[in-house]
């Protein structure tokens, strides 16, 4: 089971990192479009449909991603104090009453919508050829279903925690900064900042003196 997990974890990771070419490919766009109306004089009206989305992929694809890291955004003010049992109680009940209803209803509503854009090869109507946007309401349904098997994983976990009291392993990905990695690599240890710290304190303290 924990092999099951793992290679979903793997899938919703690899679904973030495609999803995050969206920002070199946002980037080049917005800088081309800068030089295109501000240097050449020549500015494109489809080029803010197509940031937009662009930037409605990234954020769509990095829902599954994100959820397999645990890096959504929780009201943790009690949560981290509570036991590990406790915590997949709740989290179990949230996924089952909110979780599951929505992101079924944002599947299914999306597999509508991008059949309907489809239907009529639906284009912006910000210009009279504006850019075709059905190929982006796909990734509506796409991501939707990512989100949904990385939420029945979750509910597993959950289901695991509340057998054994231990939270399983998560498929690990590279963090922003990772501080603890940081300190271990200027070999600093927490006792030298706290030193630290109370040398410049006494230091300050000293100079108000003077």
């Amino acid at each position: 089971m924990q092999k099951f997990l793992l290679w979903v974890d793997r899938v919703s990771t690899w679904a973030g990192q495609l999803g995050a070419w969206m920002i070199v490919a946002l980037t080049m766009l917005i800088a081309w479009e800068v030089f295109s109306r501000y240097t050449l004089g020549t500015p494109h009206a489809w080029t803010f449909d197509v940031m937009l989305m662009f930037y409605g992929i990234l954020f769509m694809m990095a829902g599954a991603y994100t959820l397999a890291k645990n890096g959504h955004v929780r009201g943790d003010v009690l949560y981290g104090f509570f036991p590990p049992r406790v915590q997949a109680a709740l989290d179990l009940l949230l996924y089952i009453v909110f979780f599951i209803p929505g992101v079924v209803a944002l599947c299914y509503a999306g597999y509508v919508f991008a059949g309907e854009s489809w239907a009529i090869k639906e284009h912006s109507s910000i210009m009279a050829d504006g850019p075709a946007i059905y190929p982006f309401k796909t990734f509506i349904p796409i991501a939707g279903a990512f989100l949904l098997l990385q939420g029945v994983v979750e509910i597993i976990r959950c289901v695991m925690c509340l057998k054994s009291g231990v939270w399983p392993s998560r498929e690990q990905d590279v963090e922003e900064v990772d501080v603890e990695k940081l300190k271990e690599m200027v070999h600093v240890k927490d006792e030298d900042i706290q030193s630290l710290d109370a040398l410049v304190i006494a230091h300050e303290g000293g100079a108000d003196k003077k």
